[in-house]
């Protein structure tokens, strides 16, 4: 049966269906929610603290940091009462509001992934006028512009989602509010939703990836004709990270958006979107932070200068 109304609420089925697994996920997300936290948060720190770390590559990190503690914290906590107890609705304006910002910051990860690829290409690539090419004022413009059309997707995509014609028993087959979840819950034609959903992916996820893969070529093209060893490492340590980070993002995310519309690649997708709503940015920080000496270093000056700071204290009491 077809809801033609806005419904008054969403029931996220998630995990409900593995009462025993809803219980370990709440453990588990809870301490990666936690870490996630913390991880992204040091790196902004240690970002805006150390002088040694105001360079564009950490300029992009911060607000690649910004983003997934916006991201996941605007559906883990929902998503952490429904996993703990037997509610698992959300209103119509909790799940629109959700969808709008799960489509903005998603789609501004992937531009933030490709600007970041171009910014390893100058240092890679054009060292000598890296300084000239990536300076202050491109860093703010090429951020912006991600932020920008990560808005404008939202803006476009999100009011047709919504507008669907609902089936009445509300059943989300999701631990959150994403398109193609809401597509299936649809009862009407989905045809339209369906050609939209791909246009945006192909834009969002395809053509972004495209660029970063071209990216990464020209920068494999340059390395092989490095002939230092030291070269070879510094050029290898300096993209090593990104690469890690763009493969859990883009894989997990075409999982879930690329999907075919099938019931076993539906409950894949779930378990997908959980990974990059959960997993990817808590991996991002430590990746980033367990692979990068200079972010290592920074931690280790901040962790020195507040037991120095500590010690002069006890010593002047």
């Amino acid at each position: 049966m077809v809801n033609h109304s806005f419904p008054v609420d969403f029931l996220l089925l998630g995990f409900s269906e593995h009462p025993g697994l809803e219980r370990i996920l709440f453990m588990v997300v809870s301490i990666s929610y936690l870490l996630t936290l913390v991880g992204n948060t040091l790196i902004i720190l240690l970002s805006m603290l150390d002088p040694r770390l105001h360079s564009p590559m950490y300029f992009f990190l911060s607000n690649l940091s910004f983003l997934d503690l916006c991201f996941t914290t605007s559906c883990v906590p929902q998503m952490l009462v429904h996993l703990w107890g037997p509610r698992k609705t959300i209103s119509f304006l909790g799940c629109s509001v959700q969808l709008f910002i799960f489509l903005f910051l998603g789609t501004t990860e992937c531009v933030l992934l490709t600007v970041m690829a171009f910014d390893r290409y100058v240092a890679v690539c054009q060292p000598l006028h890296y300084a000239t090419i990536i300076h202050p004022r491109l860093c703010w413009q090429l951020a912006a512009m991600a932020w920008v059309i990560g808005l404008v997707e939202s803006v476009v995509q999100t009011p047709p989602t919504l507008r669907l014609p609902f089936c009445h028993h509300r059943r989300v087959d999701d631990f959150v509010c994403e398109v193609p979840a809401l597509i299936h819950l649809s009862c009407g034609d989905t045809t339209y939703s369906d050609i939209q959903m791909a246009v945006a992916s192909v834009f969002i996820l395809v053509v972004p990836l495209s660029l970063i893969l071209v990216s990464y070529g020209a920068i494999a093209q340059a390395v092989l004709r490095i002939n230092s060893a030291v070269a070879w490492r510094k050029a290898l340590g300096t993209c090593s990270s990104h690469l890690i980070v763009v493969t859990l993002f883009y894989s997990s995310g075409i999982a879930v958006y690329l999907q075919p519309k099938n019931p076993y690649a539906q409950k894949r997708g779930k378990f997908f979107g959980l990974f990059y709503a959960v997993g990817t940015p808590l991996l991002n920080p430590l990746i980033y932070t367990l692979r990068n000496k200079e972010v290592k270093s920074a931690l280790r000056r901040l962790l020195g200068k507040a037991v120095d700071s500590r010690e002069s204290q006890g010593n002047a009491a």
